[in-house]
């Protein structure tokens, strides 16, 4: 069963359009492939919208492609969750996803 059990929620401005359940750079956008997240959208957000975001327990996130359970997660372009390849590992997949649209319960590591 997937679940989203957050232990800290902070909250960014938004600098570019927020979509729900995707990566957000501390800048207040979505991250660039491979990249560090700040944390995972609970919300979508516009330009100027304050947007709670899950930093550390799990979440639930949009996978990007198949997503295996329990491989190690990067986001692609557009912060969706993806297999790690060779990017920046933001967290560990608990539930699976067999193509891309599909919500995965991901344990996030904390930003460095």
């Amino acid at each position: 069963m997937q679940g989203s059990y957050s232990l800290l929620v902070l909250q960014v401005v938004a600098t570019a359009a927020i979509s729900t359940a995707r990566g957000v750079s501390f800048a207040g956008a979505h991250t660039g492939a491979g990249l560090a997240i700040y944390g995972v959208s609970r919300t979508s957000g516009a330009i100027g919208d304050p947007v709670p975001i899950d930093c550390i327990g799990t979440t639930l996130m949009e996978s990007g492609a198949a997503v295996t359970a329990g491989a190690a997660v990067e986001v692609d372009s557009v912060g969706r969750a993806i297999n790690f390849a060779a990017g920046v590992k933001v967290g560990r997949a608990l539930s699976a996803a067999s193509a891309a649209g599909q919500m995965v319960e991901v344990l996030l590591f904390p930003a460095a």
